[in-house]
């Protein structure tokens, strides 16, 4: 399996509760896993139930099998000191540059700079290795920004390349594309089946393959229990709404009108949910590429709905 699992997926699918179900996942049997963070938001540590995370790799779960996952909040001004310190040991005058506003600057208008420092954070995590040879990391894994931004965020190294022939900057944005373009990772979007999303990942996938950056998985995500079967969903629907009335009354529902019908309203809302779901199935078997499917969990993402994602993720193949 890829060294470097990208999560990417439309606001609002649930890509960082995935990302951290993934990075619990592969870090079961013993692995070491590390889960990075790039858009500033906390989530890991709120998921996690933790402080914030600071800009250093902190452990912060152990997976069945005494594996351990790590986690680091990328900020964009501290790589870029890092990336001064390690190709230009500018040290103290690093630290002043900031003070002058001159890091911001470069973080936040400089074009592309700002994502090749956070993707460059992540692959020297993938490529570091212990004084034994040993990768430091089994995986890492990336709560990378929404499906709309994902391809350009990861193909940015390319254009930095291309303004950057030579020197330092080239060399940089070229060793992050040897990664990002290898079969060490993998880029898997987040849906749910709504058309919405659906589209969104049809979409995202088509420009990751169009950049050439390597397509992992669809990760279906909240999937809830069918409940009723085909002929019950068409019952609801209303083609026998009055004879089902007639039978709950006959067994002892009373109060038809208060009740039966409202229950009938929920019975018939769950089928066009089946029928929606049904159709957008089909959307994402046409895109031909292989799926992971999450179910919705009703009592909320606490610490333990991780775990039991990261179970069903274990039983789906992933880390086999």
């Amino acid at each position: 399996m890829s060294r470097l699992q990208v999560v990417s997926g439309k606001g609002g699918t649930g890509k960082t509760t995935v990302a951290a179900a993934l990075a619990l996942a592969l870090a079961t049997e013993g692995k070491r896993t590390l889960l990075v963070e790039v858009e500033g938001r906390q989530g890991i540590a709120q998921l996690f139930e933790t402080e914030a995370l600071p800009y250093e790799e902190r452990k912060i779960a152990v997976a069945p099998g005494g594996g351990e996952v790590f986690a680091l909040a990328i900020d964009a001004e501290r790589a870029l000191l890092d990336y001064l310190q390690m190709f230009y040991k500018l040290g103290s005058a690093g630290r002043a540059l900031k003070k002058l506003g001159a890091i911001d600057f470069a973080t936040t208008i400089a074009p592309g700079v700002r994502d090749v420092l956070l993707t460059g954070k992540a692959c020297e995590a993938v490529r570091r290795r212990e004084k034994d040879g040993r990768p430091t990391y089994d995986h890492v894994v990336m709560d990378a920004p929404p499906t709309g931004r994902i391809t350009r965020f990861l193909n940015v190294n390319d254009e930095v390349a291309g303004l950057a022939r030579i020197g330092p900057i080239h060399n940089q944005a070229q060793a992050v594309m040897r990664v990002l373009k290898s079969p060490e990772t993998a880029v898997h979007l987040v849906t749910l089946l709504e058309e919405m999303p659906v589209q969104e990942t049809a979409d995202g996938i088509a420009e990751l393959r169009a950049a050439e950056l390597p397509v992992g998985r669809v990760v279906v995500n909240m999937v809830r229990p069918h409940v009723l079967d085909a002929a019950a969903v068409r019952a609801a629907s209303g083609d026998h709404r009055e004879a089902i009335a007639r039978t709950l009354a006959s067994v002892g529902v009373t109060g038809s009108a208060k009740l039966v019908e409202p229950l009938l309203d929920q019975a018939s809302e769950h089928a066009r949910r089946v029928e929606l779901e049904r159709t957008q199935r089909a959307v994402l078997d046409g895109i031909g590429v292989p799926a992971y499917e999450l179910p919705y969990l009703g009592d909320g993402g606490d610490v333990a709905g991780l775990y039991r994602l990261a179970k069903e993720l274990r039983r789906q193949g992933v880390g086999a």
